[in-house]
Protein backbone atom coordinates (compact mmCIF):
# COMPACT_ATOMS: atom_id res chain seq x y z
CA UNK A 1 0.00 0.00 0.00
CA UNK A 2 1.08 3.49 -0.73
CA UNK A 3 0.12 4.12 2.71
CA UNK A 4 3.24 2.78 4.01
CA UNK A 5 6.23 4.95 4.28
CA UNK A 6 8.43 2.82 3.12
CA UNK A 7 6.54 2.62 -0.18
CA UNK A 8 6.26 6.06 -0.47
CA UNK A 9 10.21 6.22 -1.00
CA UNK A 10 10.58 3.17 -2.86
CA UNK A 11 8.37 4.96 -5.29
CA UNK A 12 9.89 8.17 -5.10
CA UNK A 13 13.47 6.47 -5.79
CA UNK A 14 12.11 4.25 -8.45
CA UNK A 15 10.02 7.55 -10.41
CA UNK A 16 13.73 9.25 -10.13
CA UNK A 17 15.41 6.34 -11.63
CA UNK A 18 12.72 5.36 -14.51
CA UNK A 19 12.94 9.64 -15.76
CA UNK A 20 16.72 9.23 -16.15
CA UNK A 21 16.87 5.42 -17.34
CA UNK A 22 14.98 2.90 -18.74
CA UNK A 23 15.56 0.33 -16.08
CA UNK A 24 15.98 0.09 -12.21
CA UNK A 25 18.17 -1.70 -9.92
CA UNK A 26 19.46 -1.20 -6.73
CA UNK A 27 22.47 0.82 -6.76
CA UNK A 28 20.52 2.97 -9.00
CA UNK A 29 17.83 3.56 -6.38
CA UNK A 30 20.65 4.14 -3.37
CA UNK A 31 21.63 7.04 -5.82
CA UNK A 32 18.30 8.14 -6.45
CA UNK A 33 17.86 8.33 -2.70
CA UNK A 34 20.83 10.27 -2.56
CA UNK A 35 19.72 12.43 -5.05
CA UNK A 36 16.68 13.22 -3.37
CA UNK A 37 18.55 13.88 -0.11
CA UNK A 38 16.76 10.68 1.62
CA UNK A 39 19.84 8.20 1.33
CA UNK A 40 19.63 7.98 4.78
CA UNK A 41 16.68 6.59 5.31
CA UNK A 42 18.29 2.89 4.01
CA UNK A 43 20.58 2.83 6.62
CA UNK A 44 17.95 1.42 8.49
CA UNK A 45 18.86 -2.59 7.51
CA UNK A 46 15.32 -3.09 7.46
CA UNK A 47 14.38 -1.00 5.07
CA UNK A 48 17.47 -2.20 2.66
CA UNK A 49 16.51 -5.73 3.11
CA UNK A 50 12.91 -4.66 2.12
CA UNK A 51 14.28 -2.90 -1.02
CA UNK A 52 16.03 -6.16 -1.65
CA UNK A 53 13.19 -8.38 -1.29
CA UNK A 54 11.50 -6.57 -3.48
CA UNK A 55 14.05 -7.08 -6.90
CA UNK A 56 14.47 -10.63 -5.67
CA UNK A 57 10.11 -10.85 -5.98
CA UNK A 58 9.31 -13.18 -9.00
CA UNK A 59 7.25 -10.70 -11.37
CA UNK A 60 4.67 -12.61 -13.95
CA UNK A 61 4.66 -10.02 -16.97
CA UNK A 62 0.68 -11.02 -17.23
CA UNK A 63 0.25 -9.37 -14.16
CA UNK A 64 1.54 -6.14 -14.74
CA UNK A 65 -1.40 -4.61 -16.52
CA UNK A 66 -3.51 -5.71 -14.12
CA UNK A 67 -1.52 -3.86 -11.37
CA UNK A 68 -1.59 -1.30 -13.06
CA UNK A 69 -4.98 -0.64 -13.46
CA UNK A 70 -5.66 -1.15 -9.94
CA UNK A 71 -3.18 1.60 -8.85
CA UNK A 72 -4.29 3.79 -10.93
CA UNK A 73 -8.33 3.02 -9.81
CA UNK A 74 -7.06 3.73 -6.00
CA UNK A 75 -4.96 7.04 -7.59
CA UNK A 76 -8.18 8.02 -8.91
CA UNK A 77 -10.18 7.17 -5.63
CA UNK A 78 -7.03 9.32 -3.33
CA UNK A 79 -7.61 12.54 -6.33
CA UNK A 80 -11.41 12.18 -5.42
CA UNK A 81 -10.74 12.31 -1.68
CA UNK A 82 -8.41 15.54 -1.64
CA UNK A 83 -10.70 17.32 -4.49
CA UNK A 84 -13.62 16.46 -1.81
CA UNK A 85 -11.77 18.01 1.38
CA UNK A 86 -11.15 21.25 -0.51
CA UNK A 87 -15.05 21.81 -2.10
CA UNK A 88 -16.05 20.97 1.36
CA UNK A 89 -13.23 23.32 2.80
CA UNK A 90 -14.46 25.88 0.24
CA UNK A 91 -18.12 25.71 0.43
CA UNK A 92 -17.77 26.17 4.44
CA UNK A 93 -16.44 29.40 3.59
CA UNK A 94 -19.17 31.16 1.14
CA UNK A 95 -21.48 33.70 3.39
CA UNK A 96 -25.02 34.16 1.18
CA UNK A 97 -23.74 36.49 -0.46
CA UNK A 98 -22.47 34.77 -3.97
CA UNK A 99 -24.34 33.68 -6.77
CA UNK A 100 -25.92 30.54 -7.11
CA UNK A 101 -24.01 29.92 -9.95
CA UNK A 102 -20.42 30.82 -8.04
CA UNK A 103 -21.29 28.26 -5.33
CA UNK A 104 -22.43 25.44 -8.11
CA UNK A 105 -18.92 26.24 -9.35
CA UNK A 106 -17.25 25.18 -6.22
CA UNK A 107 -18.33 21.66 -5.97
CA UNK A 108 -18.03 21.41 -10.21
CA UNK A 109 -15.09 22.82 -11.02
CA UNK A 110 -12.52 21.09 -9.36
CA UNK A 111 -14.70 17.77 -10.09
CA UNK A 112 -14.54 18.84 -13.95
CA UNK A 113 -11.03 19.66 -13.63
CA UNK A 114 -10.23 15.84 -12.05
CA UNK A 115 -12.56 14.32 -15.18
CA UNK A 116 -11.05 15.91 -17.72
CA UNK A 117 -7.31 15.54 -16.33
CA UNK A 118 -8.37 11.51 -16.28
CA UNK A 119 -8.07 11.95 -20.09
CA UNK A 120 -5.09 14.07 -20.44
CA UNK A 121 -1.57 12.29 -21.30
CA UNK A 122 0.93 13.96 -18.52
CA UNK A 123 4.15 12.99 -20.29
CA UNK A 124 5.19 16.44 -21.69
CA UNK A 125 8.32 14.70 -22.84
CA UNK A 126 8.66 15.09 -27.06
CA UNK A 127 8.14 11.19 -28.72
CA UNK A 128 9.30 9.76 -31.49
CA UNK A 129 6.75 9.82 -33.92
CA UNK A 130 7.21 6.21 -35.27
CA UNK A 131 7.74 4.57 -31.62
CA UNK A 132 4.02 3.44 -31.71
CA UNK A 133 2.83 3.40 -35.13
CA UNK A 134 3.29 -0.08 -35.91
CA UNK A 135 0.97 -0.93 -32.60
CA UNK A 136 -1.11 1.92 -34.45
CA UNK A 137 -1.35 0.33 -37.74
CA UNK A 138 -2.26 -3.08 -36.08
CA UNK A 139 -5.42 -0.97 -34.15
CA UNK A 140 -6.83 0.29 -37.67
CA UNK A 141 -6.49 -3.29 -39.14
CA UNK A 142 -8.48 -4.50 -36.11
CA UNK A 143 -11.34 -2.28 -35.96
CA UNK A 144 -12.01 -0.82 -38.77
CA UNK A 145 -14.77 1.95 -39.16
CA UNK A 146 -16.97 3.64 -42.17
CA UNK A 147 -16.20 6.98 -40.99
CA UNK A 148 -13.83 8.11 -38.16
CA UNK A 149 -16.36 10.93 -36.67
CA UNK A 150 -20.06 11.09 -35.76
CA UNK A 151 -22.02 10.78 -39.23
CA UNK A 152 -23.76 13.90 -40.05
CA UNK A 153 -26.30 11.92 -42.07
CA UNK A 154 -25.23 13.26 -45.36
CA UNK A 155 -22.67 11.16 -47.21
CA UNK A 156 -21.32 13.89 -49.40
CA UNK A 157 -20.60 16.38 -46.55
CA UNK A 158 -19.19 13.66 -44.23
CA UNK A 159 -16.66 13.45 -46.28
CA UNK A 160 -16.22 16.84 -47.67
CA UNK A 161 -15.10 17.69 -44.09
CA UNK A 162 -13.11 14.78 -43.48
CA UNK A 163 -15.18 11.82 -42.11
CA UNK A 164 -18.29 13.30 -40.26
CA UNK A 165 -17.84 15.37 -36.72
CA UNK A 166 -14.44 14.71 -35.36
CA UNK A 167 -13.30 14.78 -31.61
CA UNK A 168 -11.60 18.00 -30.47
CA UNK A 169 -13.23 19.23 -33.03
CA UNK A 170 -15.51 22.69 -34.05
CA UNK A 171 -17.66 22.33 -37.13
CA UNK A 172 -19.46 25.39 -38.10
CA UNK A 173 -22.15 25.99 -40.88
CA UNK A 174 -23.01 29.61 -41.06
CA UNK A 175 -26.16 31.21 -43.04
CA UNK A 176 -28.77 33.93 -43.27
CA UNK A 177 -31.29 34.21 -40.97
CA UNK A 178 -34.52 32.23 -41.77
CA UNK A 179 -32.41 29.86 -44.35
CA UNK A 180 -33.47 26.59 -42.16
CA UNK A 181 -30.46 26.18 -39.56
CA UNK A 182 -32.55 24.78 -37.51
CA UNK A 183 -34.28 22.13 -39.37
CA UNK A 184 -30.42 21.43 -40.68
CA UNK A 185 -29.45 20.78 -36.82
CA UNK A 186 -32.86 18.99 -35.99
CA UNK A 187 -31.78 16.90 -38.62
CA UNK A 188 -28.31 15.90 -37.98
CA UNK A 189 -29.13 15.51 -34.35
CA UNK A 190 -32.21 12.84 -35.22
CA UNK A 191 -29.92 11.06 -37.13
CA UNK A 192 -26.96 10.76 -34.78
CA UNK A 193 -29.56 10.28 -31.67
CA UNK A 194 -31.20 7.37 -33.34
CA UNK A 195 -27.98 5.46 -33.50
CA UNK A 196 -27.62 5.64 -30.07
CA UNK A 197 -25.09 8.39 -29.46
CA UNK A 198 -26.30 11.18 -27.36
CA UNK A 199 -26.82 14.90 -28.46
CA UNK A 200 -26.83 18.06 -27.12
CA UNK A 201 -28.77 20.80 -28.35
CA UNK A 202 -27.73 24.46 -27.56
CA UNK A 203 -30.56 26.65 -28.34
CA UNK A 204 -30.01 30.34 -28.08
CA UNK A 205 -34.07 30.92 -29.92
CA UNK A 206 -35.99 28.20 -30.51
CA UNK A 207 -38.33 26.92 -27.43
CA UNK A 208 -38.41 23.08 -26.72
CA UNK A 209 -41.84 23.11 -28.03
CA UNK A 210 -41.15 24.54 -31.22
CA UNK A 211 -37.99 21.71 -31.57
CA UNK A 212 -41.00 18.70 -30.61
CA UNK A 213 -43.17 19.88 -33.20
CA UNK A 214 -40.47 19.79 -36.45
CA UNK A 215 -39.32 16.39 -34.83
CA UNK A 216 -42.80 14.90 -34.92
CA UNK A 217 -43.42 16.10 -38.47
CA UNK A 218 -39.74 15.33 -39.59
CA UNK A 219 -40.80 11.34 -38.39
CA UNK A 220 -44.07 11.32 -39.23
CA UNK A 221 -44.30 13.20 -42.35
CA UNK A 222 -47.33 15.22 -40.56
CA UNK A 223 -47.11 18.81 -41.59
CA UNK A 224 -45.66 21.34 -38.82
CA UNK A 225 -48.95 22.97 -38.68
CA UNK A 226 -50.91 20.43 -38.49
CA UNK A 227 -48.79 18.70 -35.28
CA UNK A 228 -48.69 22.08 -33.71
CA UNK A 229 -52.34 22.91 -33.88
CA UNK A 230 -53.82 19.41 -32.96
CA UNK A 231 -55.48 18.84 -36.38
CA UNK A 232 -53.81 15.39 -37.18
CA UNK A 233 -56.34 14.06 -34.74
CA UNK A 234 -58.59 14.73 -37.58
CA UNK A 235 -57.42 11.97 -39.32
CA UNK A 236 -56.64 8.24 -37.44
CA UNK A 237 -53.99 7.22 -40.23
CA UNK A 238 -52.10 10.81 -39.41
CA UNK A 239 -53.26 10.61 -35.21
CA UNK A 240 -51.46 6.71 -35.60
CA UNK A 241 -47.87 8.11 -37.17
CA UNK A 242 -47.55 11.54 -34.57
CA UNK A 243 -47.80 8.74 -31.72
CA UNK A 244 -45.39 6.46 -33.22
CA UNK A 245 -43.09 9.40 -34.05
CA UNK A 246 -43.60 10.31 -30.03
CA UNK A 247 -42.24 7.04 -28.98
CA UNK A 248 -39.47 7.30 -30.95
CA UNK A 249 -38.18 10.38 -30.13
CA UNK A 250 -38.83 9.07 -26.42
CA UNK A 251 -36.45 6.56 -26.94
CA UNK A 252 -33.86 8.56 -28.59
CA UNK A 253 -30.71 10.10 -26.37
CA UNK A 254 -31.88 14.12 -27.43
CA UNK A 255 -31.22 16.32 -24.78
CA UNK A 256 -32.08 19.96 -25.48
CA UNK A 257 -31.69 23.07 -23.41
CA UNK A 258 -32.19 26.90 -23.96
CA UNK A 259 -29.36 29.07 -23.27
CA UNK A 260 -31.01 32.22 -24.47
CA UNK A 261 -29.83 35.02 -22.00
CA UNK A 262 -27.48 33.00 -20.53
CA UNK A 263 -23.96 34.19 -20.37
CA UNK A 264 -20.95 32.27 -22.33
CA UNK A 265 -19.50 30.83 -19.20
CA UNK A 266 -22.65 29.23 -17.81
CA UNK A 267 -23.24 28.07 -21.16
CA UNK A 268 -19.61 25.73 -20.84
CA UNK A 269 -20.52 24.41 -17.60
CA UNK A 270 -24.28 23.37 -18.61
CA UNK A 271 -21.70 21.45 -21.41
CA UNK A 272 -19.62 20.29 -18.86
CA UNK A 273 -22.36 18.55 -16.65
CA UNK A 274 -23.97 17.26 -19.26
CA UNK A 275 -20.98 15.21 -20.46
CA UNK A 276 -20.57 14.13 -16.76
CA UNK A 277 -24.48 13.04 -16.37
CA UNK A 278 -25.48 11.59 -19.69
CA UNK A 279 -22.32 10.52 -21.78
CA UNK A 280 -19.78 9.10 -19.34
CA UNK A 281 -16.15 7.73 -19.81
CA UNK A 282 -15.95 4.04 -21.40
CA UNK A 283 -13.98 2.07 -19.45
CA UNK A 284 -10.22 3.18 -20.45
CA UNK A 285 -11.52 6.89 -19.09
CA UNK A 286 -12.40 8.25 -22.18
CA UNK A 287 -15.45 10.04 -22.98
CA UNK A 288 -18.05 8.30 -24.84
CA UNK A 289 -19.22 9.09 -28.17
CA UNK A 290 -21.51 12.23 -28.05
CA UNK A 291 -22.23 15.36 -29.83
CA UNK A 292 -23.01 18.95 -29.02
CA UNK A 293 -25.13 21.66 -31.59
CA UNK A 294 -24.98 25.11 -30.48
CA UNK A 295 -27.61 27.01 -32.54
CA UNK A 296 -25.82 29.23 -32.69
CA UNK A 297 -23.02 31.11 -31.50
CA UNK A 298 -23.65 35.04 -30.56
CA UNK A 299 -23.61 37.66 -28.07
CA UNK A 300 -26.86 37.40 -25.38
CA UNK A 301 -26.51 40.70 -24.18
CA UNK A 302 -24.76 44.18 -25.08
CA UNK A 303 -22.64 44.15 -22.08
CA UNK A 304 -20.28 42.05 -24.01
CA UNK A 305 -19.51 44.98 -26.40
CA UNK A 306 -17.44 47.75 -24.69
CA UNK A 307 -15.61 50.23 -26.17
CA UNK A 308 -12.53 47.76 -25.95
CA UNK A 309 -14.42 45.07 -26.88
CA UNK A 310 -15.94 45.06 -30.24
CA UNK A 311 -18.71 42.29 -31.20
CA UNK A 312 -16.69 40.32 -33.52
CA UNK A 313 -13.32 40.16 -30.81
CA UNK A 314 -16.54 38.60 -28.36
CA UNK A 315 -17.37 36.08 -31.00
CA UNK A 316 -13.81 35.38 -31.40
CA UNK A 317 -13.35 34.87 -27.54
CA UNK A 318 -16.28 31.91 -27.96
CA UNK A 319 -14.82 30.09 -30.39
CA UNK A 320 -12.10 29.97 -28.08
CA UNK A 321 -13.83 28.99 -25.33
CA UNK A 322 -15.72 26.41 -27.16
CA UNK A 323 -13.00 25.19 -29.09
CA UNK A 324 -10.79 24.62 -25.49
CA UNK A 325 -13.66 22.71 -24.29
CA UNK A 326 -13.93 19.98 -27.16
CA UNK A 327 -10.07 19.87 -26.73
CA UNK A 328 -10.13 19.39 -23.47
CA UNK A 329 -13.12 17.21 -23.01
CA UNK A 330 -12.38 15.35 -26.39
CA UNK A 331 -15.55 15.52 -28.20
CA UNK A 332 -17.00 16.93 -31.39
CA UNK A 333 -19.38 19.95 -31.46
CA UNK A 334 -21.58 21.45 -34.59
CA UNK A 335 -21.83 24.93 -34.46
CA UNK A 336 -23.86 27.28 -36.67
CA UNK A 337 -23.50 31.34 -37.30
CA UNK A 338 -25.01 34.20 -38.90
CA UNK A 339 -24.08 34.81 -42.19
CA UNK A 340 -23.59 38.80 -43.17
CA UNK A 341 -25.57 40.26 -46.15
CA UNK A 342 -22.54 39.92 -48.57
CA UNK A 343 -23.26 36.18 -47.69
CA UNK A 344 -26.45 36.26 -50.22
CA UNK A 345 -23.76 36.39 -53.04
CA UNK A 346 -20.82 35.90 -52.14
CA UNK A 347 -19.29 31.86 -51.08
CA UNK A 348 -15.90 32.72 -49.09
CA UNK A 349 -15.01 32.83 -45.52
CA UNK A 350 -15.31 36.77 -45.22
CA UNK A 351 -19.13 36.94 -45.26
CA UNK A 352 -18.94 35.29 -41.65
CA UNK A 353 -20.56 37.67 -39.22
CA UNK A 354 -17.75 37.37 -36.82
CA UNK A 355 -13.74 37.69 -37.21
CA UNK A 356 -11.00 35.56 -38.64
CA UNK A 357 -10.47 33.29 -34.89
CA UNK A 358 -14.03 31.98 -36.05
CA UNK A 359 -12.28 30.51 -39.28
CA UNK A 360 -9.13 29.87 -37.39
CA UNK A 361 -10.29 27.68 -34.51
CA UNK A 362 -12.82 25.95 -36.44
CA UNK A 363 -12.00 22.01 -38.09
CA UNK A 364 -14.59 23.14 -40.92
CA UNK A 365 -16.26 25.83 -42.73
CA UNK A 366 -19.08 25.55 -44.46
CA UNK A 367 -22.02 27.91 -46.08
CA UNK A 368 -25.57 26.77 -46.26
CA UNK A 369 -28.03 29.00 -48.34
CA UNK A 370 -30.62 29.13 -50.84
CA UNK A 371 -30.13 28.21 -54.60
CA UNK A 372 -30.63 31.77 -56.88
CA UNK A 373 -33.29 31.29 -59.42
CA UNK A 374 -30.49 30.77 -62.61
CA UNK A 375 -28.78 27.58 -59.81
CA UNK A 376 -32.29 25.81 -59.65
CA UNK A 377 -32.63 26.22 -63.33
CA UNK A 378 -29.74 25.32 -64.26
CA UNK A 379 -29.80 21.82 -61.89
CA UNK A 380 -33.41 21.59 -62.39
CA UNK A 381 -35.73 21.86 -59.40
CA UNK A 382 -36.09 18.15 -58.71
CA UNK A 383 -32.30 18.53 -57.23
CA UNK A 384 -33.02 20.76 -54.78
CA UNK A 385 -33.85 24.27 -53.57
CA UNK A 386 -30.92 24.84 -50.60
CA UNK A 387 -27.19 24.40 -51.70
CA UNK A 388 -24.23 23.37 -48.85
CA UNK A 389 -20.73 24.66 -49.74
CA UNK A 390 -17.98 23.29 -47.92
CA UNK A 391 -15.64 26.37 -48.05
CA UNK A 392 -12.39 25.46 -45.77
CA UNK A 393 -12.08 21.79 -44.24
CA UNK A 394 -8.65 21.07 -41.87
CA UNK A 395 -9.04 17.03 -42.69
CA UNK A 396 -11.53 16.66 -45.77
CA UNK A 397 -10.66 17.42 -48.93
CA UNK A 398 -13.71 19.97 -49.45
CA UNK A 399 -15.23 20.42 -52.69
CA UNK A 400 -13.90 21.81 -55.62
CA UNK A 401 -14.33 25.72 -56.74
CA UNK A 402 -17.95 26.15 -58.03
CA UNK A 403 -18.78 23.20 -56.57
CA UNK A 404 -21.42 22.75 -53.74
CA UNK A 405 -24.15 20.05 -52.31
CA UNK A 406 -27.28 20.26 -53.49
CA UNK A 407 -30.20 19.97 -50.70
CA UNK A 408 -33.86 19.65 -50.81
CA UNK A 409 -35.40 20.84 -47.50
CA UNK A 410 -39.00 20.25 -47.28
CA UNK A 411 -39.84 23.09 -44.61
CA UNK A 412 -43.55 21.88 -44.39
CA UNK A 413 -42.17 18.50 -42.52
CA UNK A 414 -38.87 19.96 -41.18
CA UNK A 415 -36.74 17.43 -43.46
CA UNK A 416 -33.57 17.64 -45.08
CA UNK A 417 -32.47 15.31 -47.85
CA UNK A 418 -28.89 15.49 -49.39
CA UNK A 419 -28.54 15.09 -53.60
CA UNK A 420 -25.53 15.25 -55.88
CA UNK A 421 -22.84 17.80 -56.76
CA UNK A 422 -23.11 20.14 -58.91
CA UNK A 423 -20.59 18.25 -60.63
CA UNK A 424 -21.77 15.37 -60.28
CA UNK A 425 -24.83 16.57 -62.07
CA UNK A 426 -22.72 17.98 -64.76
CA UNK A 427 -20.94 14.69 -65.25
CA UNK A 428 -23.99 12.95 -65.72
CA UNK A 429 -25.26 14.93 -68.20
CA UNK A 430 -21.85 14.81 -70.30
CA UNK A 431 -22.25 11.22 -70.00
CA UNK A 432 -26.17 11.15 -70.82
CA UNK A 433 -25.41 13.43 -73.63
CA UNK A 434 -22.38 11.41 -74.49
CA UNK A 435 -24.75 8.11 -74.89
CA UNK A 436 -27.50 10.01 -76.65
CA UNK A 437 -24.74 11.31 -79.30
CA UNK A 438 -25.69 14.74 -79.18
CA UNK A 439 -22.18 15.50 -78.09
CA UNK A 440 -20.77 13.51 -80.95
CA UNK A 441 -23.14 15.75 -83.73
CA UNK A 442 -21.56 18.70 -82.08
CA UNK A 443 -18.33 17.96 -83.02
CA UNK A 444 -18.98 16.96 -86.34
CA UNK A 445 -19.98 20.43 -86.82
CA UNK A 446 -16.80 21.99 -85.69
CA UNK A 447 -14.29 22.45 -88.35
CA UNK A 448 -10.48 22.86 -88.05
CA UNK A 449 -8.99 25.05 -90.09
Amino acid sequence: SFVDTSNQVIYKCFQKCLSDQTSVDIPSVISSAKTLNIDNFFDDKSEFEYLRSLSLYPIHRENVVGFAVKLKKLQIGRDIQRTSKQIYEDVSAINGEESVDHILSLAESPVFELCSLQNQNDNNRPEQIGSDICDYVDHLKENPVDIIGVSSGMKRYDLAIGGGFRRKCVDLIAARPKVGKSVFADNVAIHVAKSGTPVLMLDTEMSKEDHQNRMLAHISDIPINDVSTGQFTNRKSDCERVELAAKSIEAIPYDYISIAGRPFEQTISLMKRWIIQRVGYDENGRINDCLIIYDYLKLMTADSITSNVQEYQALGFQITSLHNFCVEYDCPCLSFVQLNRDGITKESTDVVSGSDRLIWLCTSFSIFKNKSDDEIAEDSVENGNKKLVPIVARHGAGLDDGDYINVSMMGEVAKLKELSTRNELKRNKNTSDRDSGLLESVDEEIEID
